[in-house]
């Protein structure tokens, strides 16, 4: 009768909340005897033992592995000059007491795992936080920042919450994508926007040379379809720049040098990560074929694992730059 009267009762109830419900309960476990018990103790050291001595290995980056990314400010575009002497335009980008603050699990409705790492940068006055964010950075024992972000990560590249991330997480001659919004630049015209050619500038056109032309035809379709390269507000968009290399890394200022230029406008906030195509599905390929040379790029033999953390930092150079591996310009031709 118990049994029927859970049935009813279950019928009234959604399906989801149903796995929850029978998913969430505990069978309880007949009382043991004294020998069992301690036979039970003894498997239950072995088991501690083993895990301690497990969990003191270090984790290692593997070719399946997706890392964090960590939070910085674009300070402007310098040059810096290689072992060869060639002059080569970078980007500094300098983290401002990056942290973590949570890690995220969620399971999406195909019962799939997300995981990502929640990382916030930039310290700020607690009076101008909110009551609920001060909250937030409270528990994750973390001064209030100004800026917070999420990277997906694989399951096994999660970082405990509070650890301060450093420059030396990216390591010099690896690849990075940089997330940044570009400059916006208000509305402008299908030439400046679009590249358009405009009309002729000689005689014959009337107050019409930087005119878009044409926008559609007439009675068929009657309309503009949808995506027409018009005038309109350019700019200020997220932009993600690709594939860019690391140059040099300071750590004792926590600066990251990039080589080429990223959007946005000096102190900015921007996300870096490492490279979708040339770092983590280039790897995975490589792996699976056995290029086990070619992994990662030429003169990176590993990436900090799970993170590049403050403390790793201390054990290391305060400025690690990426040598020259393609022929010096200025030797001659034989």
């Amino acid at each position: 009768m118990l049994h029927l009267r859970l049935r009813a009762l279950q019928r009234g109830v959604p399906s989801h909340i149903r796995h929850l419900h029978t998913t969430g309960i505990v069978k309880a476990t007949p009382v043991a005897s004294s020998s069992t018990a301690a036979v039970q103790s003894n498997n239950n050291t072995k088991k501690k033992s083993s895990s301690s001595t497990t969990s003191t290995e270090p984790a290692k980056w593997t070719a399946t592995s997706i890392r964090t990314g960590v939070i910085a400010r674009k300070r402007g575009m310098a040059a810096i000059w290689n072992d060869q002497g060639v002059r080569i335009p970078v980007t500094v980008l300098q983290l401002e007491n990056c942290q973590v603050t949570a890690n995220i699990r969620t399971v999406r409705r195909d019962h799939s795992v997300y995981h990502a790492v929640q990382v916030a940068a930039s310290d700020r006055p607690a009076k101008t936080t909110t009551v609920q964010m001060l909250g937030h950075f409270r528990k994750a024992k973390v001064p209030p920042k100004r800026i917070v972000k999420e990277f997906p990560v694989t399951p096994d590249a999660l970082v405990p919450v509070g650890t301060t991330l450093s420059a030396i997480h990216f390591v010099p001659g690896q690849y990075v994508d940089v997330v940044a919004n570009s400059i916006g630049k208000g509305f402008q015209g299908g030439m400046k926007r679009w590249g358009f050619h405009g009309l002729a500038a000689s005689h014959g056109v009337s107050v019409s040379h930087r005119s878009s032309g044409s926008a559609g035809n007439c009675q068929d379709p009657g309309r503009i379809w949808p995506g027409k390269k018009m005038a309109g507000r350019m700019g200020n968009k997220r932009v993600t720049v690709q594939n860019l290399s690391v140059v040099r890394v300071d750590s004792a200022l926590d600066l990251v040098f990039v080589q080429g230029n990223i959007p946005g406008i000096d102190d900015a906030h921007v996300l870096i990560r490492d490279a979708k195509k040339k770092m983590n599905a280039l790897s995975a390929h490589n792996q699976a074929k056995g290029l086990f040379e070619k992994v990662l790029p030429k003169g990176v033999d590993d990436l900090p694992f799970p993170a590049g953390t403050a403390e790793l930092a201390k054990s290391l150079p305060p400025v690690i730059e990426a040598p020259a591996y393609r022929r010096s310009p200025f030797t001659p031709l034989e």
